[in-house]
């Protein structure tokens, strides 16, 4: 049946019952959390094992696994993980990661020889890609942030065994991110899963004496602890979507939000804003900053993916606080070891839309990249135009649902190739959350928001999104469509577990 956003969605795939999108604020919960089994540690019995112990005791074929991506493609605890399973010829295993990276494409052999048989989290570069080409004998199912910590929360995706990096633990399970060799900083993405997976385990490579603070994953949760030689390398955090674009054309698109917010009249004391991923984003907030600066504006608060420019903004006093899930690059990683201001929150808090009111809803507004968007402003961040899946959805619809102003930055053209389309190949994020879209050809407002475009009328110029689509296809012309098999090999949901649209195969 047709959804919300025209997506033909069918019944089930895969044996998977699938609920259609039926609009952004249309679906609520009518169940209980899922509780794990309740366990008893008596006094002096040991928690710490080794990893392949931990995974006899533990881990049995057909089971749902999980990993968090703090470290992103630094990375080493997935691969070592799994390739201790296929040496005990455990099979069938469901992978359900925050994300996996380049640095996991050795998992493609894992897939081929019946290790892994089906994935539910983001993917991002070459195993996307093999899954594209019908390489998974089961699809993908994609979840934004907020959406997996709901789906892990609610048994819609049930975790057997948690396998959690720590860069600082002791031999009883209390953990943290925030010092070590290995630091990543905040531990947002691990939350759900310590309290809600049936079996909860700590891998680190920084083991301590009892007890270790801050805790950030507490003793209650964990079963056992595993001491491993590297949880990974962090300088892999900041991978090349983390690093300011040097594009003038794209630079002068980060100007125009700062300028947009300004005439709109909503950068003024008390603003908040998601800090994005993407060059273009992180110009955003570098320009923020200096223009909060120059007109002694303070912010309330910064939610993110924080980078050392979200920390110039706290040290430099244009933000009160900064609520970290996650970070983005070393600067980051130091500064929440040691600023009070600086406070780590979980995915929990970010962006799960089954709570009592998530921290996204108090964003003033947050700037968000695109591969393409559409007349309708709906948003793909899953997908290219040519049909291959090599990102994840990340944060993009939670953002997008709770900020008062939701700003899309994008280039019109990348190439020859229009980010425009009249429909994007993938919904990632539906139009009715997505109101502003600058590029760097005019800006356009989405017409449901009158308050927008009565507030910048006459003082900046907006274009309709038409005459934006219009003006590309002039200058590149109606790109090539990509050839889709029948095969349906990824499932988009919404924050909420309806399904936005499916991406089928790559002919």
């Amino acid at each position: 049946m047709l959804n919300a956003v025209g997506r033909d969605i069918p019944d089930e795939v895969n044996g998977r019952k699938l609920k259609p999108f039926k609009g952004a604020f249309s679906f609520k919960p009518k169940k209980r959390l899922y509780s794990p089994p309740l366990k008893a540690v008596f006094p002096r019995e040991k928690k710490l094992l080794s990893l392949k112990d931990v995974i006899k005791k533990l881990v049995n074929d057909g089971m749902a696994i999980s990993f968090h991506h703090h470290l992103r493609n630094g990375d080493a605890v997935v691969n070592k993980v799994v390739d201790e399973i296929a040496k005990l010829g455990i099979k069938n295993i469901k992978l359900a990661p925050t994300a996996l990276f380049p640095v996991h494409e050795k998992l493609i052999e894992h897939i081929k020889k019946g290790v892994v048989t089906s994935i539910e989290g983001s993917l991002n570069g070459p195993l996307g890609e093999f899954a594209s080409h019908g390489g998974l004998p089961e699809p993908v199912v994609l979840r934004s942030h907020g959406g997996r910590a709901r789906a892990v929360r609610s048994g819609d995706l049930h975790v057997d065994v948690a396998f959690i990096a720590a860069s600082m633990a002791d031999d009883y399970g209390n953990a943290n991110g925030m010092f070590g060799k290995s630091a990543f900083g905040a531990m947002g993405f691990a939350f759900a899963d310590s309290m809600h997976a049936d079996n909860v385990v700590i891998l680190t490579d920084n083991l301590q004496p009892y007890p270790v603070t801050p805790i950030s994953i507490s003793q209650t949760f964990v079963d056992y602890v595993i001491a491993i030689d590297t949880i990974g390398d962090p300088s892999g955090i900041q991978t090349g979507t983390m690093r300011i674009t040097r594009s003038p054309a794209r630079l002068n698109i980060a100007k125009n939000v700062v300028k947009f917010l300004s005439i709109a009249g909503i950068l003024k004391d008390g603003f908040s804003f998601q800090a994005g991923a993407g060059g273009t984003s992180l110009a955003v907030t570098k320009f923020l900053h200096e223009y909060m600066k120059k007109n002694g504006i303070i912010g309330d608060f910064v939610m993110g993916g924080i980078t050392g420019y979200v920390v110039d903004m706290l040290e430099q006093g244009t933000t009160k606080k900064i609520l970290d899930g996650q970070d983005f690059d070393l600067r980051a990683v130091q500064s929440i070891g040691r600023n009070p201001n600086h406070v780590e929150v979980s995915h929990i808090d970010f962006g799960d839309p089954h709570t009592g009111g998530c921290v996204v809803n108090r964003q003033t507004a947050c700037f968000l990249g695109a591969t393409e968007f559409d007349l309708d402003f709906n948003v793909n961040v899953n997908t290219h135009s040519d049909g291959l899946l090599l990102h994840g959805i990340g944060g993009h619809q939670d953002a997008a649902a709770g900020s008062f102003v939701t700003i899309v930055v994008a280039p019109l053209l990348r190439g020859r190739i229009p980010v425009i389309r009249k429909e994007v190949t993938t919904v990632s994020t539906p139009g009715e959350t997505i109101d502003v879209i600058v590029t760097d050809r005019g800006i356009a407002i989405n017409p449901r928001r009158d308050d927008l475009i009565e507030a910048v009328k006459g003082k900046m110029e907006i274009v309709d999104i038409e005459d934006l689509y219009k003006k590309a296809i002039r200058m590149v012309g109606i790109p090539k469509e990509p050839k889709f098999s029948d095969d349906i090999i990824a499932i988009v949901e919404y924050r909420d577990g309806t399904v936005l649209d499916v991406v089928r195969g790559i002919k």
